[in-house]
């Protein structure tokens, strides 16, 4: 009914009156997929097929670009190679059975690049060789590894191979699923390098992205088989975080996208964790959290390979409940009885989680839960979270895992003042009229306004027949200059309104004035700007007559 986001196509800039965040389609892309402006032109370019010719490229930087480029595509062919082996070989045929006993579809698994290292040591190494690739190239794309005599060797070899992308469906890394107990670790993945940061990905998130966007939430689940289960299933909106382990990198990357996630992590104890984990990554921003119970021992690669698991596992997604109940029933449940000592216990672990709520009807269900069920009265539950300190725990979850455990929320705009609302309508109109506005424009003065309405003044006063033409790819002025195209475009506007509004900062900054001069104790600059003022006022609802 009232839509926030608003697209001039003429101008082709776009504004967020919701979040304040605005500017041209290069701004949009990275905003919404988290990119460099270098990185979101070639995004764009990549999409619409537009060939680039870059300029005055830094040496540096341009060699950077290019051995980048050059890794992601030893990756890419890497896991071509991969998948192909994985269907073709013999010597994969135990893994290709074991998938498919999963019940994972063939479609999925190919349309997921899943593939199979074969056992020999060199593998990818000579492969690489041959096509041109540098032992130390393979060796950044963390393919192959040194050793203990000093050759290299292929660092994954007889695994499942899945091939991690980044939003753009590019290659970055992989992780690897062991065959048997006796290689050591079950999983594990692609060393960190520049292009793959375990705790900035999701896994799957390139293929889930439209299905997110449609469903208008995300489900979260622990692993790679997970994920592809869940999208063979249907259920498309399905991303892994490749571990137990939520990030603050993951949870910014889904609150970009979409204000509901439903984590359906295993039901033991790591991943019971892994929700507290989530809820404190998660403080501060605008989503909700809830909780698809999944039964224990059953994780829903497997719920989907039975029958009728699809249907199961929706009815358990659409029956999720919020974070806090899911938090609270956990406390409750792990009561080993009812002695003082147990329900001291589950009291001391309950207050934060009530505390970090806002006040609401859910929160005063949930203390009331608590109190009947510890046997208590309510004011004893909000006196121990009234105890509670700020941080409700997040320095201690910060102590034990730094960025992974989460540093706070991101920033946010804050409110427009009465002041920049004001100043802003002002600048839209001068847009709207530029005959009228060039005359304001030359009447206002910086002191008129505030730190970004002063940005705007000073383009507008050079720019004002064509206010987003040449903006700067960095800062806030491309924001502002789209804000004020699209309030131009619905926003009425008159010489009467303008004059109004130009002598209500007028106003401002006379008050502003008198204030500073009775400060210093100047009363006869006070008195000669109160008389100012006087008059001022006497204009002003004149024209304020005259708009009404």
């Amino acid at each position: 009914r009232t839509p926030s986001f608003s697209v001039d196509p003429s101008d082709k800039v776009y504004h967020c009156f919701g979040c304040g965040v605005g500017g041209d389609i290069f701004q949009f892309v990275r905003e919404k997929e988290d990119l460099g402006f270098a990185e979101a032109v070639e995004a764009l370019a990549e999409r619409y097929g537009v060939e680039l010719e870059r300029e005055q490229e830094d040496p540096q930087a341009e060699a950077r670009r290019k051995q980048r480029e050059r890794v992601g595509h030893l990756l890419s062919r890497t896991g071509v190679f991969y998948s192909a082996f994985l269907w073709d070989a013999d010597e994969a045929r135990a893994a290709r059975k074991y998938l498919l006993e999963r019940g994972l579809r063939e479609e999925t698994l190919r349309e997921f690049g899943v593939g199979y290292a074969p056992s020999a040591w060199d593998k990818v190494l000579v492969r690489g060789q041959r096509a041109g690739f540098s032992v130390d190239e393979m060796r950044g794309a963390g393919l192959v590894t040194k050793g203990r005599s000093g050759g290299e060797y292929d660092r994954f070899r007889t695994r499942i191979m899945f091939p991690i992308s980044d939003r753009r469906g590019r290659v970055v890394g992989f992780g690897a699923r062991a065959m048997s107990s006796e290689q050591g670790a079950k999983y594990i993945n692609t060393a960190e390098t520049d292009l793959f940061r375990k705790s900035r990905m999701l896994y799957g998130l390139d293929k889930a992205k439209a299905a997110i966007a449609k469903a208008r939430r995300a489900v979260v689940v622990e692993g790679y088989t997970d994920v592809i289960a869940l999208h063979g299933g249907g259920i498309e909106e399905a991303v892994g975080v490749m571990g137990t382990a939520i990030t603050e990198d993951q949870v910014a990357v889904l609150s970009g996208m979409v204000e509901e996630v439903v984590l359906a992590l295993d039901a033991d104890s790591a991943g019971q964790e892994a929700m507290l984990r989530a809820q404190r990554v998660a403080a501060g921003r605008r989503m909700r959290l809830r909780v698809a119970a999944m039964p224990a021992g059953e994780d829903p690669a497997e719920m989907l390979a039975a029958e009728g698991g699809a249907e199961r596992f929706r009815g358990l997604v659409e029956g999720a409940v919020d974070l806090p109940e899911f938090r609270i029933s956990m406390v409750l449940d792990r009561m080993a009885d009812t002695s003082p000592g147990e329900r001291d216990r589950a009291l001391l672990e309950a207050a934060p989680v009530l505390a970090a709520m806002e006040e609401s009807a859910a929160q005063n269900e949930l203390v009331r839960r608590v109190a009947d069920r510890l046997d208590v009265d309510p004011a004893m539950v909000m006196r121990k979270m009234a105890s509670v300190p700020e941080d409700g725990g997040r320095a201690e979850a910060g102590e034990r895992g730094g960025r992974e455990m989460g540093e706070g929320p991101a920033p946010r705009s804050a409110p427009l003042t009465s002041r920049e609302r004001r100043e802003r309508a002002l600048l839209a109109m001068c847009i709207a009229r530029p005959k009228e506005g060039a005359e304001v424009l030359r009447r206002l003065s910086e002191e008129h306004l505030s730190e970004s309405g002063a940005e705007g003044l000073r383009w507008l006063r050079v720019h004002l027949d064509e206010p987003t033409k040449g903006l700067p790819s960095e800062g806030t002025l491309t924001g502002l200059m789209s804000e004020l195209v699209l309030l131009a475009r619905s926003q009425p506007a008159s010489p009467e309104s303008m004059e109004v509004n130009f002598l209500q900062l007028e106003q401002r900054r006379l008050e502003s004035e008198i204030s500073a001069a009775g400060r210093g104790g100047d009363d006869a600059r006070r008195a000669e700007l109160s008389r100012e003022r006087n008059s001022l006022l006497r204009r002003l609802a004149e024209a304020q007559h005259a708009v009404s």
